[in-house]
Formats: C-alpha cells, structure tokens, sequence
C-alpha cells in the first residue's frame, strides 16, 4: 500500500497549512481511531503529547475531537519528549500513542507521529492503511459509544523515574557540573530535574518556551550557545536536545560538539566490552560518517546501514534482533530502554561513562577521526522535481566516477523538508568541494 500523507517520521507541514490544519487532523484522528478500535467499542484508548508550539493545541484539540469520535478514550499528556510517549503508550497499555511535534524545525512547522499499541512508530503498512480510511467515510460510533477525554497529571513524573531507572542502581552524577540545553521544547521540565535528582550541578539552558521560540538558536540543531555556557561555567559536558528530545549532541570541556556518531561510536565499544551489544552489530543510516564504520571494524563490531530516518534504523534492529542504532543527527536508539531515540538518556549513558571511567568528556566523545565529510542542502518549491533532470543525473553519475574507491556521494530528498540533501565523504578535501558545489549547482539549474 503506497503513502501520500505520511513521511518518513509522520505526517508534517506549516501550521495551518494542508496538511497540519485542523480539519486535517481531526479527520486523521477519526481515521486513526477507526483503524485502532476496530469497531469503534468504547474502552480503547490513546495517549497524546506534544512540544511547546502553539499550534501544539490547536492540533491536540482536532485530534481529541475526531478520537473521540470514533469510541476512543483520549488521555492527555501535556509538554512531554517524544520518547516519552512511546514509553507511556506500552506502559499505560494504550492502543495507540501520539506525538505532536515537528522536532527540530522552526515553530511554525508542526508534524504528528503515531505509536503502535507496543510503543513503536507505525509501520508504513499501518500509516498506508490509516490513509486509506482517511480517503474514504469515516463511520462515526453510536452516540452511547462516543469518548472521553481527560488530562494526565503524573505523565511526565512517570517518564523522569523511568529514565533515572536506567542508569544502575546507585549510580551518581554527584561532582558533574552540565549544561542541559532543552531548545525551549518538550524537555524543559524532564531533562534539568533527572539531572538533578541523579546528584549533578545542572545549568539549564532553553528551558521559557513561549510557544513560538522552540529550536530558536537553541538545542541541537544550533549547539553554539550551549557551547559557550559550558566553558564559561568551567563545565564538566554540555547536552543539547531538540523540540522533542528525541535527539541529542553533545559538547566537551572545551566547547567542542561531538554528534551522533561519536556518541553510538563510544557506546557501542562499551557495550560490546559488557558484553551487551547485541551481535557485535550497530545499525545506523546512510548518512553516518565513514570513519565510524571503520572504527567499528577496528573493534571487531559491525555497522548496518538503512535508509534516513530513526523509524527504518528501529525497524532493522528489529528484524535483527540488535539493540543499538541510531543517526549521525543524535537520534540514539536504545531498544533495552527505550522503543524510539531518547536523547536524555542517551545522554545519561555518556554520563554514566564519565562518573565510572573519571574521564574528561573530550576524551570519550572523540573516539574516531572523521572522514570530510560535507552536507549541504537545497530548497524547492511544491511540484518540483529536481533530481529527475537530465542534467542532475548526468552530474551524479560523473560525481559517483570521480569518488569511486576514495569516497561515496549521497543525494536524497529529505523526508520532512522539500530539501534536497547532497552529502559526499572523501579525504581529498578540495575534491569534496568541487563534487558537492558541483552538484548544489546543478540542482540550482534544474529548478
């Protein structure tokens, strides 16, 4: 079954604009509810959370309404990481969970994710499935059958204890000074009191949303400021979430950023020595960087590749029965814990090394040297297709000539911006320039 609503984390766009209005959603919830009640008998339920943006209620409100009408019983989180809803879903044995969140873009965007009854994402058969309801009528449930909906107080509680669970009993962040950068998004609340409870000095940054500031010069995606505050606090680590802290980067004594690689880079080589790294293998997408791939192999460990996007990463590990992934972004996936990434506790394990190790954080968070690697990404508008051009694939087939056994090219679509991403690693930095500036160019002609 084919998707034309859902990419590859959900359903996403400007707020108030097709297809993140509310007549959108609240179709979508009643078709969502549809498919998860199977009928529409009053008992099912759904939980809902969502970030900071002020198109959050908007979106939860038309989602409850079309919920409520097909029989499901809605419960309402609040402000709360993604990560968290995954985990409340399987926990409060809901039917289904909801996430409202468009990560870390800026505050006009919103998105809508859903989780399975296991705390999952959706598999693309369910979200095609959902869409086909969608498409069509959606029956209603009897007027005795319709929902209830009513607000969840310990939601948020119940996540900051599960999270501390994950670090061994005892342990102690005690003498640690962080930063804790929480982009004004979903985490505001939940990152700064685990730290603290967990014995750490704690220096809160991005922590007054105002519904229009979420990932404005703050969190992951723009790490400068977190930076800064780190060496000029004499901090121990700096950690900067995104709008809905499922991801993390994080930034050493000395104000250097480390990503998502060298995060899965230094925690697969210690779980693999605790022999707890399933099958030696860590799985991570396309864009992970190369010199992490042979760092791995070095160690006698494996990398699998998916496709972009944590969904596909957690679905290979699935399949393989492996228990770290992730992206180069700072998605973390840790299936032991948790059932998406998690940046707070990704986050907690690095911590955990650093307490038991007494090591500096530049130490463990620069455990390869990267391959060049460079990224840079073009706009279109609706209803261009730049990358079927003549021109575009005759420049990726001489690019691909010119990289062959010294490096590798990447040029996707990104799968929640109309982008398209050129992304090449090779040694020869001058070579990487000339491809990658080649080919934006390239593109910049077609449109």
């Amino acid at each position: 079954m084919s998707r034309k609503l859902f990419g590859t984390d959900g359903v996403r766009g400007q707020a108030n604009s097709w297809p993140m209005t509310a007549d959108m959603a609240l179709r979508l919830g009643a078709a969502a509810g549809r498919y998860f009640s199977q009928g529409g008998e009053n008992g099912h339920r759904v939980v809902i959370g969502k970030d900071t943006r002020r198109s959050c209620y908007m979106l939860e409100n038309a989602l409850t309404a079309g919920l409520t009408s097909t029989g499901m019983n809605v419960l309402l989180l609040g402000p709360v990481p993604t990560p968290a809803v995954g985990y409340l879903t399987r926990s409060m044995r809901a039917d289904v969970g909801i996430m409202i969140s468009a990560s870390h873009n800026q505050a006009t965007d919103n998105g809508i994710k859903f989780f399975g009854p296991d705390g999952f994402k959706l598999s693309d058969e369910a979200e095609a499935a959902i869409e086909a309801i969608l498409d069509g009528e959606i029956a209603p449930a009897e007027p005795l059958k319709i929902g209830r909906a009513k607000r969840i107080d310990d939601g948020l509680g119940r996540y900051v204890e599960y999270a501390k669970t994950t670090l061994p009993r005892g342990a102690s962040l005690r003498g640690l000074k962080v930063v804790i950068d929480c982009a004004h998004g979903a985490a505001y609340k939940a990152a700064p009191e685990v730290l603290w409870e967990l014995g750490a000095e704690v220096i809160a940054l991005g922590v007054s949303p105002d519904g229009f500031n979420i990932n404005r010069e703050v969190g992951s995606t723009h790490p400068r400021t977190a930076a800064e505050t780190v060496v000029a606090n004499g901090a121990h680590i700096g950690l900067c979430l995104d709008g809905d802290a499922d991801r993390v980067v994080m930034i050493d004594e000395h104000g250097q950023i480390a990503d998502g690689d060298q995060i899965m880079a230094l925690m697969a080589r210690r779980w693999a020595e605790e022999e707890r790294l399933n099958d030696g293998t860590l799985v991570a997408t396309v864009m992970s960087n190369l010199g992490l791939e042979r760092y791995l192999h070095s160690h006698g460990l494996r990398l699998e590749r998916t496709s972009v996007g944590d969904r596909y990463v957690v679905e290979r590990m699935r399949a393989g029965g492996y228990n770290l992934g992730g992206e180069q972004s700072g998605h973390i996936v840790m299936t032991d814990y948790a059932t998406t990434g998690d940046g707070l506790i990704a986050g907690l394990q690095v911590l955990q090394a650093m307490a038991e190790q007494g090591a500096p954080a530049s130490q463990l968070m620069r455990q390869f040297e990267p391959v060049p690697q460079l990224l840079r990404n073009v706009r279109f508008a609706a209803g261009q297709v730049p990358m079927a051009a003549d021109g575009v694939q005759s420049a990726i087939r001489s690019a691909e000539a010119r990289l062959e056994g010294c490096g590798r090219l990447l040029i996707r679509n990104s799968g929640t911006e109309p982008l398209v991403r050129v992304m090449a690693e090779c040694e020869d930095r001058v070579l990487l320039e000339e491809i990658v500036g080649g080919l934006v160019d390239e593109i910049e002609a077609a449109l």
